[in-house]
């Protein structure tokens, strides 16, 4: 287990440092105006529907009946089941495909209202959109092989498929003086992200014995509890949608290169939880569902409250950093070539408002594991939508109400995530499921500590940067360097000195002085 655990960890890792360059290489060629915003929408497209469609929803309502057949010997009703489904999803895509290439340019103005102020910007949206829309059928198959794949407990290709993503956009970027601008350059990059990952994967699947066959969708009994699973899933997954596009819509009213800037500092605030976050939610589930299945419930109490000690600890420090030097960050990874001083200082107010829900963020997945290892799906999906609707009328209060810019709609998810904790901690502790221990209690300060003595070393090491080179194009890449330099010894002083306090294993006094 632990080195399939290393071995997602590390594919997602590297899908995370390629996500981080082509990041970087947009805002550079792409810079912040009307040409990246119509970019970025055209992007979320298929983003937020392989949301609705992906890995958070075909996973949980397909992989367990797939893998349960397969445990039991019945290949061939395995591969039936999966080739039934894959045939209704195939009969969905194709018709949301057709609709959305006949409709975009008006799905455009409904998500995207402000853009009818720029001339030209609407059909260059739609035409981006059409391009980049087809990443979603793609994408779809992807995520079933992906899911079969792991059932066979061959998890390295299901992880490392979406690096191809980040490589092939990466190249088109580079080739954008080839396109008529880097916008559609772009675009093409996507779809041809879409291409390679589905060709990575069928080969994968065939060398795995794995295969999909497409055939005339039928109603059976057992695509029937596929539905019925899928659409219980599916509303928390639509609630959670509803929120990015309010985004995209209050964004694009907002002054040119808003949307983007939004976009940069989102992607900034996510790093932290793409690593650890995602091995401790996908290790935590499992365990505390075994346990609770033998009536260990004081083991499953303290797996949660060693994951929700660890979260703590590996985020907290970043959303301190991220709120008292939010310019210096986006100043100096961002603020290159079309992506001016102008644009970073933008993108920095944002990224503070997301910095301040950071924690929250972390401690979502780990509570709602209360509720999932007990087959609670609802609770869960339920809290979810009332957090939305909280985020939602923050955002439009911030925005169009008190004029707070991109500042109020990072504000407004920062509180929609907050209210989800609050509310599955209420309902948790209300149910008698959840437990906060001794073991949590005890490291709650240290981890404050310790994050405290991160953004002071943060904050500092901007000074001694800036002071070492008062002016000059790597004056933001100085002061970046001694934050995180003053900063990661400031947090790592703190907690080897509190390490008896933290979840860190056997790691002794001679351990951290050797590491």
């Amino acid at each position: 287990m632990f080195r399939r655990f290393l071995s997602v960890s590390g594919f997602t890792l590297l899908s995370r440092i390629t996500g981080f360059i082509r990041d970087i290489l947009q805002a550079a060629i792409l810079g912040a105006g009307p040409l990246s915003d119509a970019f970025f929408v055209a992007f979320l497209f298929p983003s937020y529907f392989r949301s609705l469609f992906g890995e958070g929803t075909i996973n949980p309502a397909f992989l367990p009946r797939y893998a349960a057949l397969h445990a039991r010997g019945e290949k061939e009703a395995a591969a039936g089941f999966a080739d039934a489904v894959f045939s209704w999803q195939m009969a969905v895509q194709i018709v949301i495909l057709i609709a959305a290439l006949w409709t975009m340019p008006f799905v455009v103005r409904i998500l995207a209202p402000g853009f009818d102020g720029n001339p030209g910007q609407i059909a260059l949206t739609a035409h981006l959109s059409r391009i980049t829309f087809p990443y979603l059928i793609m994408t779809v198959v992807v995520v079933q092989l992906s899911a079969m794949l792991n059932a066979l407990e061959k998890f390295a290709a299901a992880a490392a498929w979406s690096i191809l993503l980040n490589l092939t956009m990466i190249a088109a970027l580079f080739a954008s003086a080839w396109f008529p601008n880097a916008a559609v350059a772009a675009a093409w990059g996507v779809l041809a992200g879409g291409v390679a990952q589905l060709v990575f994967i069928y080969i994968a699947a065939r060398r795995a014995g794995l295969a999909l066959r497409l055939s005339l969708p039928r109603w059976t009994p057992e695509i029937a509890e596929f539905f019925k699973a899928f659409a219980a899933v599916t509303f928390g997954a639509t609630s959670v949608l509803i929120a990015p596009f309010i985004d995209m819509l209050l964004a694009s009213l907002l002054a040119s290169g808003s949307l983007t800037a939004l976009y940069y500092a989102n992607r900034i605030d996510q790093l932290p939880l793409g690593v650890l976050g995602i091995a401790l939610g996908t290790v935590l589930l499992p365990e505390m569902s075994a346990k609770l299945a033998l009536g260990d419930v004081e083991g499953s109490d303290a797996a949660q409250n060693k994951a929700a000690t660890l979260s703590l600890l590996s985020v907290l420090p970043f959303a301190m950093v991220f709120v008292v030097i939010p310019d210096t960050i986006m100043q100096a990874i961002f603020a290159h070539g079309h992506f001016d001083a102008h644009a970073a200082g933008i993108s920095a107010v944002a990224l503070g408002a997301y910095g301040a829900g950071l924690p929250a963020f972390a401690m979502v997945r780990i509570l709602a594991s209360t509720f999932y290892a007990r087959h609670d799906t609802f609770t869960p999906a339920r809290i979810t939508a009332l957090s939305i609707a909280a985020n939602i009328a923050l955002k439009v209060v911030l925005v169009w109400g008190l004029s707070f810019g991109i500042g109020g709609i990072a504000l407004g998810t920062s509180f929609g995530a907050w209210v989800n904790v609050a509310m599955l901690l209420w309902l948790g502790h209300r149910r008698g499921l959840l437990h906060i221990g001794p073991q949590f209690r005890r490291a709650l300060p240290a981890i404050l500590i310790a994050a405290a003595a991160t953004a002071l070393g943060a904050w500092a090491g901007r000074l001694a940067g800036m002071a070492l080179l008062p002016t000059g194009s790597y004056r933001d890449l100085a002061a970046l360097g001694f934050a995180i330099a003053l900063g990661g010894a400031g947090y790592f002083s703190f907690v080897a000195l509190f390490r008896k306090r933290l979840p860190l294993g056997s790691l002794s006094r001679r351990n951290m002085a050797t590491a």
